[in-house]
């Protein structure tokens, strides 16, 4: 009852209220965009031959797409190109001082980096828009092009590369003025709609009798207990006690207040698997469109359900783990900060001794969190190899699910917190992953 009274109380709030019906009609228009074809393809045929010579590839890029790839429609790149020019940046912001440096200088340091991100989508989105269509030109003689030439890829290139900009531009404009992570929102749509099919085809498989009601049931409770993990985990912190000592200044105290050091369980996210997955698919893309025997025997030990893919998947994902955590945290300044500010850990020497300790506790989260993503993104190849699962479950766009509807509830209950209106828990709040 107190959570149905929480979302009757949405709308009682004009603002949550005209945010939440923004956001919806924004995610309205990128749907639409997923179906509007690219001028001069046949998509349909195209789509045909994609998914059977793409494969684990094409899958991949369609979760992030909405399916818009696979059909080549303008969206057809989707927001992939922003996420990797946003990834990029962050790992320049390591490499490249100035950028570093940037990253630091608050607001001003941030829109700048927003800035470069953007610049960075665009010249992505032209150079892969610009191969797809040197590409379909090549593929099966140009049979899925009308007008094969300078002008079909020229057409391809601005009009795939204007889609992925007006996507980044809807996801902002949600960020902004509607609620929740636009481009997260944006991803999150794009997966969710491929649900309806899932669930058409299921219905198919039980009145044809080639699944029973009762395995079905046991999906569906295996289901809840993979999600409710998922959201323990990805709520999960330790908390790092911290007191800083009290300051004198005139007659004034300052300090000697005790607060805690959060620490996730799953510091890196969805990375990861991102990674891992377009690392090891890319050259068993390529090579099934090679028609060479030994080539396309390295293509069948690299899709998913080997032992090799499996051993490559996990291992990759470990690595990313540990290197995405040491990118976006870094002890020795949170150590160096903490010593600045009076601040230290009981029972821990300020400086160095801190910096140890926070690497040592965080080396320890970063494991269990890389066997736990381990664990989620192996889950769909166990559940369709030994149970003959009829759809796809769990994986990296089961992460991003559960991410991102953790995130827009937890922004919801903030709105209605702040106006004095109960929360959709009776005890404590929905933390999204940032807490």
């Amino acid at each position: 009852m107190g959570v149905f009274s929480s979302f009757q109380n949405i709308f009682k709030i004009e603002e949550l209220k005209r945010r939440i019906f923004f956001t919806l009609s924004l995610l309205a228009v990128y749907r639409i965009g997923s179906h509007i074809p690219t001028p001069g393809i046949n998509g349909e045929e195209l789509s045909k031959f994609l998914t059977a010579k793409g494969g684990a590839l094409m899958g991949f890029f369609d979760i992030f797409s909405g399916g818009a790839l696979s059909r080549m429609t303008i969206f057809a790149l989707g927001i992939m190109p922003y996420i990797s020019a946003s990834i990029i940046l962050q790992l320049l912001t390591v490499v490249v001082p100035a950028i570093g440096k940037l990253a630091k200088e608050g607001e001003e340091g941030r829109k700048k980096i927003i800035k470069y991100t953007r610049y960075g989508t665009v010249l992505i989105s032209a150079i892969q828009s610009f191969g797809i269509a040197v590409g379909l030109e090549s593929m099966s003689g140009g049979a899925f092009i009308q007008n094969p030439g300078w002008g079909f890829r020229l057409l391809t290139m601005i009009t795939l590369t204007s889609g992925t900009a007006f996507i980044m531009w809807l996801g902002e404009q949600i960020t902004e003025r509607g609620i929740g992570n636009g481009i997260s929102l944006i991803i999150f749509a794009g997966i969710v709609a491929r649900f309806p099919n899932a669930v058409i085809s299921t219905v198919r498989l039980i009145k044809a009798g080639e699944l029973s009601l009762i395995f079905l049931l046991f999906l569906i409770a295996m289901m809840v207990l993979v999600i409710g993990a998922i959201i323990y985990i990805e709520k999960g912190q330790r908390k790092i006690p911290v007191q800083y000592a009290k300051r004198v200044v005139g007659r004034k105290v300052y300090g000697g207040q005790s607060t805690h050091l959060p620490l996730k369980v799953n510091t890196s996210g969805v990375i990861p698997p991102i990674f891992a997955s377009s690392i090891i698919m890319f050259p068993a893309t390529i090579a099934g469109f090679i028609s060479i025997p030994w080539v396309q025997g390295i293509a069948r030990q690299l899709t998913p359900g080997t032992a090799l893919y499996t051993t490559l998947y996990v291992t990759m994902i470990i690595f990313f783990s540990y290197f995405y955590t040491a990118i976006i945290f870094n002890p020795v300044d949170v150590a160096d900060n903490l010593k600045k500010y009076g601040g230290y850990i009981p029972g821990i020497r300020p400086g160095q001794k801190t910096a140890d300790y926070l690497y040592r506790v965080l080396s320890r989260l970063t494991f269990i969190g890389a066997i736990y993503l381990s664990i989620v993104c192996v889950l769909p190849t166990f559940l369709i190899k030994e149970f003959n699962v009829p759809f796809y479950f769990g994986g990296t766009s089961l992460l991003i699910v559960v991410g991102v509807a953790l995130d827009t509830v937890s922004q919801i209950e903030s709105h209605l917190l702040t106006r004095s209106y109960d929360g959709f828990l009776s005890k404590g709040r929905v933390r999204g992953r940032r807490g």
